[in-house]
């Protein structure tokens, strides 16, 4: 049996294609940081970075993963920071690119990677490890060195490149 045509009287216009945008990189706000700060070559001051800065935003939830990343220039000197993306309670999705694209527009030499874990223990779980695994090819490829990983816990954090995961 024939089916009738329901859409046979519904002409619509085509849509324009869509046009490209020109954007502008603005920073958000200027974070004050103590001189010994400004200097990001620990995973330490990495730490403390973070709790000065990301955990005290207005719009930090304690109570989500975050994951951040510091921009540094040639001499380990904070150029800025970049919060990527909020999780849930137990997770955070991150891609390879959201990490990097503020690093190439900022022109970073190399960057710190740091998320937080809500529970308050800082040992990273294996999608901790798999992820930093893969921003340390994607990083590679970029000729952007990630430094380390540092994981935020209360009140403890934990470096990845401490604990041997980076080669």
């Amino acid at each position: 049996m024939h089916q009738p045509d329901l859409f046979k009287g519904d002409i619509r216009p085509p849509r324009p294609p869509r046009q490209p945008a020109e954007y502008k990189v603005v920073a958000l706000r200027e974070c004050p940081t103590p001189l010994d700060l400004q200097l990001c070559d620990s995973p330490q001051r990495a730490a403390d970075y973070w709790r000065l800065h990301i955990a005290t935003h207005p719009h930090f939830d304690p109570e989500r993963e975050c994951f951040a990343v510091l921009l540094l220039n040639t001499r380990y000197r904070v150029k800025g920071h970049h919060l990527v993306s909020t999780g849930t309670l137990d997770s955070v999705h991150v891609h390879g690119r959201e990490v990097f694209r503020a690093a190439i527009i900022a022109a970073a030499h190399s960057v710190t990677l740091l998320h937080n874990h809500p529970s308050g223990d800082p040992d990273p779980s294996a999608a901790d490890v798999k992820v930093t695994r893969e921003l340390l090819q994607a990083g590679r490829l970029l000729k952007i060195e990630v430094l380390d990983h540092v994981i935020v816990g209360q009140p403890r954090h934990r470096s990845l490149r401490e604990l041997g995961y980076f080669h």
